[in-house]
């Protein structure tokens, strides 16, 4: 048997620069995305980078800022995390806004109830109402995807608006704040959580608390389950290849229903950390758009929950960005949204990308080269046998 040495070839080099290119392609559809909205600055006679260093100095310049930014990357993380699972099992959960109130709605109500219990108890109930409240409201599309074929992504947009009225409909009435009531404002928010479940700040007068350190921790902890337990692994096979997951003897339904609940279980404790964390009360918008931004956060980390953190961190400094650049410039609100948008558009299109850039490579490895055909190793190789 001959061995054939193969140095650093020019098909080791195709393959580094395909891996780069793969791991790099979120950040170019970013670039891609701001230099299209800096043609639009211009179109409206505003200097894009004008515009844009009010928008990164906003977010990251000032401590003030960071600050913004960290607090609005905690619900980002969570969010980002539950998708991630859900993606995982290939069940599109576009459900997470809605999973947001109900979470909010479902910790309020609770804390209020039991306003009297020690803080030591009631806090982390709380918090657990929350994901609670999420988890249930993302067993609904669950179950109609498992059980009846239903497509996920209709059913978790109509849940989002039942969520939403059923929002608007407690704040108005049930769960409005007596003050608000006894002053004749009947500004919709319910009264303030008691003192003991409010999340502590970080830093003192700024909206960073101590829920971003356990959106930190449960982003280790969903690593571990995804890769590291039985059920982390159906969940994944689930994903690959539902068939080839049932011929193994995997229960498809039930993975399928339980990945859509732990992803409604991370929205609903991201509305509780939000309303014990920030607001101290539910009120009138209180998801901010985080539960649609989250399914972008979860694909610019490459559905990991470790890339879900810079993710996060990112797309929240360009939410407090943004408003400090149409301060800046004077840019209407809707430009921003279109943005959002852009950033939106060119993510996914680069995860297409990838996977076709994928596909064509595990294609090519599939079958014989003409490298082969000469008696020579493959490109991706180092050491071959030749007999």
């Amino acid at each position: 048997m001959r061995l054939h040495l193969t140095s650093p070839s020019r098909g080791t080099w195709r393959l580094w620069r395909a891996i780069a290119l793969d791991a790099l392609m979120p950040f170019i559809a970013v670039v891609v995305a701001l230099c299209i909205g800096a043609l639009v600055l211009l179109g409206l006679g505003k200097d894009p980078l004008l515009a844009y260093g009010a928008m990164f100095r906003g977010a990251f310049g000032t401590a003030s800022g960071l600050t913004q930014t960290l607090a609005k990357a905690t619900p980002l993380i969570l969010v980002g995390l539950g998708v991630t699972i859900a993606f995982r099992a290939q069940v599109i959960n576009i459900g997470a806004e809605g999973q947001i109130i109900v979470g909010a709605l479902g910790a309020t109500a609770f804390a209020l109830s039991f306003a009297q219990w020690p803080g030591w108890f009631l806090l982390p109930l709380t918090a657990l109402m929350g994901a609670l409240a999420g988890g249930l409201w993302g067993l609904v599309p669950g179950l109609l995807k498992a059980r009846l074929a239903v497509n996920e992504i209709l059913s978790t947009v109509m849940m989002n608006a039942i969520a939403l009225q059923l929002m608007n409909f407690l704040l108005r009435g049930p769960m409005l704040d007596p003050a608000q009531i006894a002053a004749g404002t009947n500004i919709p928010q319910s009264a303030a959580l008691p003192a003991q479940v409010w999340i502590e700040r970080v830093v003192p007068r700024t909206l960073f608390h101590w829920g971003f350190f356990l959106a930190l921790a449960l982003a280790i902890a969903v690593t571990i389950l995804l890769w590291r337990t039985t059920l982390g692994y159906r969940i994944r096979a689930v994903g690959f290849n539902p068939a080839a997951a049932r011929y193994a003897g995997i229960p498809v339904a039930t993975v399928i229903t339980l990945a859509m609940v732990l992803g409604g279980s991370f929205a609903g404790l991201a509305g509780a950390i939000e309303v014990m964390g920030v607001h101290r009360r539910i009120v009138e918008g209180i998801s901010g758009g985080y539960g649609f931004n989250g399914i972008v956060v979860a694909l610019f980390g490459r559905l990991h929950p470790l890339g879900v953190i810079p993710s996060a961190f990112l797309f929240g400094g360009l939410l407090v960005g943004a408003d400090q650049m149409q301060r800046a410039v004077q840019v209407p609100a809707a430009l921003i949204t279109a943005l959002n948008g852009l950033v939106v558009l060119m993510v996914v299109s680069s995860a297409y990308w990838s996977q076709q850039r994928i596909a064509r490579r595990q294609s090519e490895a599939a079958r014989p080269s003409e490298a082969h055909a000469k008696d020579e190793p493959p490109l991706d190789a180092h050491l071959t046998p030749d007999l």
